[in-house]
């Protein structure tokens, strides 16, 4: 993850309230109007940040962009789909990034996914 002072230089990102471990803020939405909220924390041995809308769910470009912001571009970072037992639900229109520290994540092959 991205340290916050670079964060902050983003020109997308407005950070109202800092902790030890983490902030939140929002940025204006290039996408579409309005703006969407973000939660940043860095514990527990995870990166974190979650991206919440008002009154619908980000969209894979929201998404990416919070993932640029936060992230560099050769990290991967994940959205886990748990098991429904493990499910919490606080906010209907709000998705989650995850980074493990200080490990990567094993990723399937390329061809898996589609052609290059």
């Amino acid at each position: 993850m991205r340290d916050l002072a670079e964060i902050k230089k983003s020109r997308h990102v407005v950070v109202k309230a800092e902790g030890a471990e983490g902030f939140w803020g929002f940025f204006v939405n290039p996408y579409k109007e309005g703006q969407v909220t973000l939660v940043a924390s860095w514990g527990e041995g995870w990166e974190h940040v979650s991206i919440a809308m008002r009154n619908r769910c980000p969209t894979w470009d929201e998404m990416r962009l919070a993932k640029n912001i936060f992230w560099r571009e050769d990290e991967c970072v994940a959205q886990f789909h748990p098991p429904k037992a493990e499910y919490v639900n606080n906010h209907p229109y709000c998705l989650h990034l995850w980074k493990p520290i200080g490990r990567e994540f094993e990723t399937p092959p390329k061809i898996l996914v589609g052609v290059n």
